[in-house]
This record gives structure tokens, C-alpha cells and sequence, in this order.
């Protein structure tokens, strides 16, 4: 059967997909403490389809000239109180700050000289002897005058020096973060490039198979995790375990449908197979790998497994070469050491689509 329909309406799919990428990879590039953003870089709030998740990676109110909202500006004519914070409104069980007064300034008729009230409190509540009038209490005997015969008081022994503090080259190697870039937030020709070249190639190679359906569905959300992960070097939650049970639940179906190619109860296996592999590398060195990496290794694992251990074990070795080539191409130009971060998910997914490409070609 001649596939290149099916390869056309594939990349197709893939080009408008990846035309929507841009824009949720915008939103779920934040850091861990944040769930996703809300506005554009201009503080204009996004909105659109599917609560504003599904659009082009533009800002209509930008694009009109409208001027720009940060979510903290305060207006320029709201009277600065006393104590208040920057938002205007004072904490709670803050008073204002009252007016200083001099030391020789007498206090006030009708007030209360608090400092004052309070030493005589604390004199009158002091015992003493029966009969004895309520005096001041003494001042405390100062130190002896020397006389004669009588040398100076020996000094007072050194303290003992306190130890180094630990060099800070003796710590442990962490991996080092880059410096934070800002996340664009525009139209990505290249995206949805690479997207369509991805639909086009998983088309042509597994053909008109049930499992091409599942291919095509996860490609643009495998595109997403790989420009979420290289822009702050992170896998959500939202995408990677969402992914791992919809590939198993749709390559079930596909597995009931006539004409597969794979095995479902392989691909269950898979995800549990190189999922722990990677918990047990992370157990071993969390600072070298991410538990996001974790969470994706099993959507991973399911959609490799699906074509066989054979494939599961060429994917998942793909992965780590193209990492290690990565890493040791950037450390030769010097641009990054031994303990400079990268990101890991990219070349996790790079290397599951070599695999599930060789694996959909040897299915047919």
C-alpha cells in the first residue's frame, strides 16, 4: 500500500500541532515552585481555547500597541501609610510607628511616660526587709583599687581559636545551573518544522498500522517536554505521567484493532522496566539525574516496548550516547565542566524516536 498520503496528512498534522507548542511551552516554562504562567511578557493575560492552553504563540493586546501591566504595579496616587508594605496594606497586628520625642522633651499632660512607669513597677516589686525603708538598690561594688603590696588583676586567659571553617572547595561536586534566560514567547517556524518532519518519519516508517495513531498523538507532546526541558530544565508533572497512562491506554486500543504491529502486555513491561532502571540511577545519583527524567523514562518505556525488548534496549542506549556526546562536545569547546547541568529529556526523547523508528520499520 502506497503511504504517502498518509505521510502527507501526517505531517500536516505535525506542522499545525507544532504551531501550538510555542505557546504552552511558554506557560509551563516556570520554575518547580510555580504550576504554569498566566500572562504574556507584557503582564496581558492569555486567553483562548481550553482556558487559554490552545492558540498561537502571539498577544493580541501586544500586537495593538497596549501598554504593558506588571502584575505588582501600584497606583502612583494611593497615599504611602506608615508600615505599609509595598502593596499598600500594613501586616496584621502592625501599628504605626509613632513620633519620635526627645530625650529632654517632657512628656505630655495626660500621658504616660511608659519607660519610666515601668522602672518604678519594678523597684516597688522588689522584697525587703521588715521595717527597712524602700530604698534604690545599690549600685554594684566595682573592682578594688590596687594598694599596696597588691599587684594589677591578672588578665584573663585567650580564648581558644575558633577551628576553620571548611573550605569550600572540599564540598561535594553539584551540578551547576546556567544562568537563567528569559523564555520566548513568539512564533516557531523551526517547531513546527521539526514536528512535522516527526509525524512524516513515524508515518512512513510504521505505515498504516492501528499504533500510528498513538505515534502521532504523542509526537507534539514529546516536542513540548523537550522545549520545557531546555528551557528551565525541568519535566511538569502535568505532561510526563498524563503521557505514560494515555500511551498505554491508547496502544491497548490498538492492540484490539486488526493489523498491529506491537505487543501491549511488552509495552506494560517496557514502561515498568526503564522506569526503574532510571529510579535506581537516580537513587544512585540524584544531583545527575532528574525525577522528571523518571516520569518520562516510563512513557518512554511503554511506547519502545511496544515493539520489544529489543528495541526498548536500542532507545533507551540511544538516549545516554547522545547525552554523552552532548556533554563531552561542550566540555572539549570549554563551554561547560564536569558539573554544569544539561538538560537530559531531549536526548531521552531523541533517542526513543531512533528506536521506535527501527523498531516500526522491522514491524513491517
Amino acid at each position: 500500500m502506497d503511504v504517502t498520503p498518509i505521510a502527507v496528512a501526517a505531517a500536516v498534522w505535525g506542522a499545525a500541532t507544532g504551531l501550538l507548542v510555542p505557546r504552552a511551552a511558554y506557560r509551563l516554562s516556570v520554575e518547580p515552585e510555580e504550576d504554569w504562567r498566566s500572562a504574556c511578557p507584557r503582564g496581558h493575560a492569555l486567553t483562548g481555547p481550553a482556558a487559554g492552553w490552545l492558540g498561537l504563540a502571539r498577544c493580541a493586546p501586544c500586537a495593538a500597541g497596549a501598554p504593558a501591566t506588571p502584575p505588582d504595579a501600584t497606583p502612583p496616587d494611593a497615599p504611602a501609610a506608615a508600615g505599609a508594605t509595598a502593596s499598600g496594606t500594613r501586616p496584621a497586628g502592625a501599628q504605626a510607628d509613632a513620633p519620635a520625642r526627645s530625650v529632654d522633651e517632657p512628656v505630655p499632660a495626660g500621658t504616660v511616660d511608659e519607660p519610666a512607669a515601668a522602672a518604678r513597677a519594678d523597684a516597688s516589686a522588689r522584697p525587703s526587709a521588715p521595717g527597712a525603708l524602700a530604698t534604690a538598690p545599690p549600685d554594684p561594688p566595682g573592682p578594688a583599687p590596687a594598694g599596696p603590696g597588691q599587684g594589677a588583676a591578672p588578665d584573663a586567659p585567650d580564648a581558644p581559636d575558633a577551628p576553620d571553617a571548611p573550605d569550600a572547595s572540599d564540598a561535594p561536586d553539584a551540578p551547576a545551573e546556567p544562568p537563567a534566560r528569559p523564555v520566548p514567547y513568539r512564533l516557531s517556524v523551526p517547531v513546527a518544522a521539526v514536528t512535522a518532519v516527526v509525524c512524516l518519519l513515524l508515518a512512513y516508517a510504521t505505515g498504516p498500522r492501528p499504533e500510528l495513531a498513538v505515534w502521532l498523538a504523542a509526537a507534539p507532546f514529546a516536542v513540548l517536554l523537550a522545549l520545557v526541558d531546555r528551557n528551565v530544565h525541568r519535566l511538569p508533572d502535568q505532561l510526563t505521567l498524563p503521557l505514560a497512562g494515555a500511551a498505554a491506554l491508547l496502544l491497548g486500543a490498538a492492540a484490539l484493532a486488526p493489523g498491529d504491529g506491537g505487543s501491549w502486555p511488552t509495552a506494560l513491561l517496557g514502561g515498568l522496566a526503564l522506569g526503574g532502571v532510571y529510579f535506581l540511577l537516580f537513587l544512585i545519583n540524584p544531583n545527575g539525574m532528574g525525577f522528571g527524567d523518571v516520569k518520562l523514562a516510563l512513557s518512554l518505556g511503554v511506547v519502545l516496548g511496544w515493539y520489544g525488548w529489543t528495541v526498548l534496549f536500542t532507545g533507551a542506549f540511544a538516549g545516554f550516547l547522545l547525552g554523552s556526546v552532548y556533554g563531552v562536545g561542550l566540555m572539549l569547546l570549554r563551554r561547560a565542566n564536569r558539573r554544569t547541568a544539561i538538560p537530559f529529556g531531549p536526548f531521552m526523547i531523541t533517542g526513543a524516536f531512533l528506536g521506535l523508528i527501527l523498531g516500526a520499520l522491522a514491524a513491517s
